[in-house]
């Protein structure tokens, strides 16, 4: 396609906000791309204000850092019906969705998510960079699920539309990360900066864990973190480790630093060896600026940069991801307790196996030994069993490490019993004796 037409084929395809929220019809189901790759509040606002004259709307999205109706829970109860809220994942953004009941919930992971939207999606709405010289957009810092959403969607024709909001101030960054303009068939122009985020402090539990977790990388690892306090603990202390590798998938924001540092080399990495690989990014003005047009930081697809067959090609992978509870087998979940829902699986499983299957690879489960209810009463978080309804979100026969702040637990070559015990010795100090008693009563012959 020459330069004249592919331009003027952009510039038929521009519309307006509210012109672009007339696409959508009732019984259509929405996806927006995850994080700074989703549409920015005047989209999705403008959806919801035609509410009156739709019915059964699904929007889903994932990571939501744009400010809009559609997290209000007492707004969205009112469109009940109408038009409801179904992410696939989610983040303390709406937490009070989940609470109260008014967001559904997708279940996928990373690897598959791009292969689950691109079956059910009638509409994709995502932001973008301007097009390049020959009419190539590029997603800037999310890859993730998009490209194969709208390339799944497309072939087997549940993808009827494609909205891109054109940001002037979104980064390129450089990988499987590019679209041509042919392949969208709205275009709204945006000028805004991407929301940043800063590097948040850690708690004492998670410097402590942090510590824990820094014993178990080893020069030469490649290594993922999750989001949280902690994972940012273990990349605040990765001074003195050399020629670390970067397979995640989310770029940590200390990542400048540790090249400077020359913590992060990926020297030794088998494939990709020089470039920090990952699916997206959240960062601030720094790491935006540091991943722009930079040959060494690379998005690709969750379906590539997830695919445990790929992760278990790199040695030494050490996988680090919070979970939010475990039972005394190993079966833990960072999604949910009970019906709650609070976020969703990610990656987790995705990198965890992918770990147990690299040669001298760690998957490690971080947690704090204890949480605080809404009465203020402290419980522990390594529990005899989940509570009913709560998901598991990496069974037991994956687990591996399991850190808290009161040591390590290694579990992949225990039984039940042994495992049980192993948690028990990290876990609080106060909850031991209780835990000890249960572990007797559950898997020891009862006395005659």
């Amino acid at each position: 396609m020459s330069i004249n037409t592919w331009k003027e084929e952009y510039n038929q395809k521009i519309v307006s906000y509210s012109q672009a929220a007339q696409q959508i019809r009732s019984g259509d189901m929405v996806a927006a791309g995850l994080g700074t790759g989703s549409c920015s509040e005047k989209l999705f606002d403008a959806i919801l204000d035609r509410h009156e004259e739709l019915e059964e709307v699904l929007i889903s999205d994932a990571v939501q850092i744009y400010p809009t109706k559609l997290y209000d829970p007492v707004y969205m109860t009112g469109l009940d019906g109408r038009i409801n809220h179904m992410p696939i994942f989610g983040i303390a953004t709406i937490r009070k969705m989940y609470k109260a009941q008014v967001s559904d919930f997708m279940p996928a992971m990373t690897l598959d998510a791009g292969e689950k939207y691109g079956e059910r999606a009638n509409v994709f709405l995502f932001m973008v960079t301007p097009p390049n010289k020959h009419g190539y957009i590029n997603l800037g810092p999310t890859a993730f699920y998009t490209l194969e959403t709208i390339k799944k969607g497309r072939l087997n024709g549940s993808l009827r539309t494609v909205i891109a909001e054109v940001n002037d101030q979104m980064p390129v960054v450089f990988g499987d990360n590019w679209l041509h303009v042919s392949e969208i068939d709205y275009v709204i122009e945006r000028s805004a900066p991407i929301p940043a985020f800063k590097r948040g402090e850690a708690s004492p539990a998670e410097k402590a864990i942090g510590d824990y977790v820094l014993d178990l990388i080893q020069d030469g690892a490649t290594i993922q973190m999750g989001l949280g306090g902690i994972s940012e603990a273990v990349a605040a202390g990765l001074k003195g480790k050399r020629d670390l590798g970067i397979l995640t998938e989310m770029l940590p924001l200390a990542l400048p630093q540790l090249v400077e540092e020359g913590i992060v080399t990926n020297a030794r990495k088998p494939i990709y060896p020089g470039v920090s690989i990952a699916s997206f990014v959240l960062g601030d003005e720094n790491l935006y600026d540091y991943i722009s047009e930079n040959p060494s930081c690379q998005l690709f697809p969750g379906s590539y940069t997830n695919d445990p067959r790929f992760i278990a090609r790199h040695p030494n992978m050490v996988a680090m991801n919070t979970s939010l509870m475990i039972d005394l087998t190993g079966n833990s979940t960072c999604e949910g307790i009970g019906h709650t829902q609070i976020s969703g699986v990610g990656g987790q499983l995705d990198f965890i196996m992918g770990a147990y299957w690299s040669e001298g690879g760690k998957g490690i489960n971080m947690l704090s030994a204890v949480r605080s209810l809404p009465d203020s009463t402290v419980v522990s978080t390594i529990v005899p069993e989940l509570p009913p309804g709560t998901p598991v979100s990496v069974p037991r026969t994956y687990t591996n490490y399991v850190v808290t702040e009161y040591g390590i637990a290694q579990l992949r070559y225990k039984s039940r019993r042994e495992r049980a015990l192993e948690l028990i010795s990290i876990a609080h100090p106060d909850f031991r004796g209780e835990l000890k008693a249960d572990l007797k009563s559950r898997f020891y012959p009862k006395p005659s």
